[in-house]
């Protein structure tokens, strides 16, 4: 409050300020009655209380009454600034008594609070919003806009138009024009949409590829007609989703949006690099019946064809099917291949190679990979436009469609089940016999019927690969469908799991075609229940997390490079296993931190190439690359710590909200993740968390299920058990040993006597400085030099339960912070015995392990930024000369600034301790007291920042979105210079007259 300027007067009110009536609004309502603002009531509460304390005071009234009154009026006025029972107190009800009044508090937290509700996303208008269908004449840039609604949008365009073309004189007679419908309206609206874009977003915005600009082209009905190619960018599908529209209106936003927001130029998802443009279901079926092999035509004899235009009069005159075998001089030789063959290869650049596979999805995506490298985005868009036009024109003549008698019944299914029925009697009677325990005879059991499921699912890909109708066509290509789905349908459910993940030993031996019994039915219930309420409540925990990454790394923006400041952050082979993503994956787009020789020099941008040259050099264990982590820069990220935009394939560009990019990369496939917490082994064995809640689990920096025992100290490992437990004993080995040669010091020991780290051993003579204990031990001296030996210290002994997986052995040397236990490690435990690095390494390597088993895609550098948040805030331990206070939560930036500055002043700096922190505490603890304002706990953060006095520096995107200012990223990043002009431009307080309320 001192370095404010707060007087301590300041916190109590003399006056209360009366907020504007329009923020207390008062309705009247039929019959005379009126609807009212809660605060009005708080206010009345408070007129009437103080009004009668004047009275009390005047009458002179004895001093209990009028304690009393000024009790009632403290209250009454607490009530107004925050009503909640957290205050202390009772929460002031309405006249009903039933509901809470809402006071001045609740007007800003939460969702619907002034903050979120207002603040950061506001109501637009030019906007509509309507159900999608595809459209498929359309290009990749274009949407189909229905009419009515172009009409509405333009509105204001269209009567500009009008009264320009002089075929109205006022803005009334243009829109009398317009209500009539009148011809020239619709030429009115052709000519003002031309060469404009709009924006088109489909709810939930998971990331950046949920809004993307298109092209409007007017279409009848009201439907907005989408490209099929870009729907997998919105996550849409065409069975009733809706989507919204929005005009940007200024040139510059139009400028924008043509230039960095149309759907073929966002063709690489930012979070993983992966193309956006996914060739599924119609698409594919199309393709694959074009150039599959149809086993009635290959008894078809070869014919041979001179020329393309030859074999599509053969087709044309029904001689050959697409199919059919034939023999044709295409691309410079003759080849055997099929007509529908050629007609794919029709589509791609003429100077691609022939390719004679059949285009299965896989084959697809490795056709258009290929494309993409070669030629690039643009000519990617264009080919899979003409791949979608011919697969849709070929799989509506192919007339594939499917009823329920494909699913065919096989008599050997029966004989399968009838084994397995032996195998569980055999087990049973074992059982019965007490050769096996009930734990042995389920798990038994299970697998007999897990082996049946297998064999039945062998059997039906067998039959599908040699049949020919329209299932195994659907199936085989993978354009809907695979052999579960038919297995289930035709063949039987086979085992299920019930509420808690496990498997349920009564198998449903029908098939969905045949109808499950009632005893089927109700068993499949319970795993088919909890499948739906996992989905609907996985989708609310995976946006509340997204919405916290966002907060926490909303600073964080790309800063133009300073040459030879990055340590470096190594890469190892060995951790390809546990994070099941390739080594050269995670080289790709990094910059180097040292040479790597025989490939590549320091500060080079390792490509494709050299990553996987680099992969298949099993010399090389390890790679140290340039890493947001080990970059000295705390106050953005060089662009090359960063490396390449995933979005684009080049160097990130300076002033790029690279955090947010991450958040959305890393919430986004958040909800493909599971909910499950996965039982180990053992029946008695603890749970591990997996999924979802493990990934929130180490983003909150949160004491984990499952945890896994940890040694405190160096040395080796003895073991044994101990009834139902494990005893692990860890001897420290003693026997460290130094030398410290005196050089003509004082001895200031004595031979044999304990000495501490840190105590003086030998003083020096003038300016030679004194010999100190390095560590704990006892001293020797031995001619010119001291001799310590490290004392032996007591051995760590843990008690662990039986049902525990150990990873060590009696024999094993271990050092401090090495996992005892299978398990989760306690990310603090860790820290303190491993350091920061490990750290970091672990909740990286983690993160990508539940993804990638979840077979999503996330890329490290946006892992490295949210760990780098966690690792932000430091702990003031002593200000020095600083303006800290002892115990302040601060970041790490602000701190080293600052000792920057009293280093050159030469004053005594401020020393700190390193802290890690949940997500949610760092956003709590932002510089910004705007952006932390409107994430949580905004009554709290708000009192702290008046009480002293913070200010805020709008470094971040929040903040300027709050208070309408351009966002400091991207097109809004200006200079300073530019910026101070602005401020200069700005109406000052001189300029205000001072109102008297």
């Amino acid at each position: 409050m001192q370095a404010a300027g707060i007087q301590p007067g300041s916190l109590c009110l003399t006056v209360l300020p009366v907020i504007p009536p329009d923020l207390r609004p008062m309705v009247a309502l039929s019959g005379g009655r009126f609807a009212t603002s809660d605060l009005n009531d708080l206010y009345r509460r408070i007129i009437n209380r103080n009004n009668r304390l004047k009275k009390l005071v005047d009458l002179n009234a004895p001093e209990v009454i009028r304690r009393n009154e000024m009790r009632m009026l403290q209250e009454a006025v607490d009530a107004l600034i925050d009503n909640s029972a957290a205050r202390g107190g009772r929460a002031v009800s309405s006249t009903g008594g039933r509901r809470r009044l809402k006071s001045i508090s609740d007007m800003l937290k939460g969702k619907q609070g002034r903050f979120r509700q207002n603040l950061l996303g506001k109501r637009v208008d030019y906007s509509g919003r309507s159900v999608i269908v595809v459209g498929p004449k359309l290009k990749i840039d274009q949407c189909g806009l229905p009419k009515q609604m172009a009409l509405e949008l333009f509105k204001p365009f269209v009567i500009s138009w009008l009264i320009k073309g002089e075929y109205a004189h006022n803005i009334r007679s243009a829109t009398r024009l317009i209500e009539a419908g009148e011809a020239v309206v619709w030429d009115a609206l052709d000519s003002v949409i031309e060469g404009k874009y709009v924006l088109l977003n489909r709810a939930p915005s998971l990331h950046r590829l949920s809004i993307q600009a298109f092209q409007p082209v007017l279409v009848e009905g009201k439907a907005i007609q989408l490209h099929p190619l870009v729907a997998n960018g919105f996550n849409a599908d065409y069975d009733g989703d809706q989507m919204a529209v929005h005009l940007p209106l200024s040139k510059e936003a139009q400028e924008e949006a043509r230039t960095l927001m149309t759907a073929d130029r966002n063709l690489l998802k930012p979070a993983d690099g992966s193309p956006v443009l996914q060739i599924t279901q119609d698409i594919v079926l199309g393709n694959y019946y074009l150039t599959y092999d149809k086993p009635a035509a290959q008894t078809d004899e070869v014919k041979a064809f001179s020329s393309v235009y030859e074999a599509e009069m053969a087709y044309d005159n029904g001689v050959i099917q697409l199919q059919s075998p034939i023999r044709i001089h295409v691309k410079g030789k003759m080849r055997d291949t099929t007509l529908g063959r050629v007609f794919f290869n029709e589509m791609l650049p003429e100077d691609f190679p022939f390719d004679n596979n059949v285009q299965t999805k896989k084959q697809l995506k490795r056709v258009l990979a290929k494309i993409f490298d070669q030629y690039g985005a643009h000519e990617t868009a264009v080919i899979a436009d003409r791949m979608k036009g011919q697969a849709f024109r070929f799989a509506t003549t192919s007339a594939v469609s499917t009823g329920k008698d494909d699913y065919l019944h096989f008599d050997e299914i029966a004989e399968f089940v009838a084994e397995g029925d032996a195998k569980t009697a055999l087990i049973s009677e074992q059982f019965d016999e007490g050769l096996i325990t009930e734990e042995e005879r389920y798990n038994l059991t299970v697998a007999n019927w897990r082996a049946v499921d297998k064999k039945v699912s062998d059997f039906l890909k067998g039959q599908l690969e040699h049949m020919d109708t329209s299932i195994s066509v659907m199936v085989n290509s993978g354009a809907r469908g695979d052999i579960s789905n038919v297995k289930l349908a035709s063949a039987m459910v086979g085992i299920t799991v019930d509420a808690t993940n496990h498997e349920i030993e009564l198998p449903i031996r029908s098939s969905y075609k045949e109808g499950l019994s009632s005893l089927e039915a109700f068993v499949a219930t319970r795993g088919a229940r909890k499948g739906l309420i996992d989905t609907a409540l996985k989708t609310a925990d995976s946006g509340y997390l997204t919405r916290r990454l966002v907060d926490v790394a909303q600073d964080v923006f790309t800063v133009e490079d300073e040459a030879g400041d990055d340590e470096g952050f190594a890469i190892y082979r060995s951790e390809t296993d546990q994070t099941m993503i390739a080594f050269a994956s995670r080289l790709f787009g990094r910059y180097t931190a040292e040479d790597v020789p025989g490939h590549i020099a320091k500060d080079q941008l390792i490509s494709k190439e050299v990553a996987e040259a680099i992969e298949a050099d099993e010399s090389i264990d390890s790679v140290k690359i340039q890493s947001v982590l080990s970059t000295s820069n705390l106050n953005g990220i060089p662009q090359r710590s960063y490396g390449v935009d995933m979005a684009t394939g080049l160097l990130v560009n300076k002033a790029q909200p690279v955090g947010v990019i991450a958040a959305q990369s890393v919430g986004e496939p958040g909800t493909q993740l599971t909910l499950n917490t996965f039982h180990s082994s053992g029946v008695g064995g603890a749970d591990i968390t997996q999924g979802l809640p493990r990934v929130e689990e180490l983003f909150e920096a949160r004491t984990p299920k499952g945890q896994a025992y940890m040694t405190e100290v160096d040395g080796i490992v003895d073991l044994w058990e101990d009834g139902k437990k494990y005893v692990v004993q860890v001897t420290p080995q003693s026997g460290r040993v130094e030398r410290l040669s005196l050089e003509g010091r004082t001895v200031t020991v004595k031979s044999g006597s304990d000495v501490r780290s840190g105590d003086v051993l030998a003083t020096g003579e003038n300016q030679q400085s004194p010999l100190v204990a390095p560590f704990d031990g006892v001293v020797e001296q031995a001619e010119d030099t001291l001799v310590i030996a490290a004392a032996a210290s007591a051995p760590a002994r843990y008690e662990i339960p039986g049902t525990a997986q150990l990873v060590v052995k009696a024999g094993d040397i271990v050092t401090a912070g090495d996992r005892l236990t299978t398990g989760s490690l306690n990310l603090h435990d860790l820290m303190k015995h491993k350091g920061i690095e490990a750290t970091q390494r672990y909740i990286i390597n983690d993160v990508l392990r539940i993804y990638a088993s979840q077979g999503q895609d996330v890329a490290d550098k946006h892992l490295e930024i949210i760990v780098r948040q966690m690792f932000s805030r430091v702990q003031i331990e002593d200000p020095g000369d600083s303006e800290f206070v002892t115990g302040d939560i601060v970041s790490k930036a602000a701190v080293v600034d600052a000792n920057k500055r009293l280093a050159e002043e030469g004053k005594s700096l401020a020393g700190y301790t390193q802290l890690l922190l949940g997500i949610t505490k760092v956003s709590i603890w932002s510089d910004s007291w705007l952006s932390a304002a409107s994430f949580q706990d905004t009554t709290r953060v708000l009192i702290s920042a008046a009480v002293s006095g913070r200010a805020d520096h709008l470094n971040g995107l929040k903040e300027n979105v709050i208070i309408g200012r351009k966002i400091p990223v991207g097109t809004g990043a200006i200079t300073e210079d530019e910026f101070e002009e602005t401020l200069d431009d700005a109406p000052q307080a001189e300029d205000f007259e001072e109102i008297a309320v």
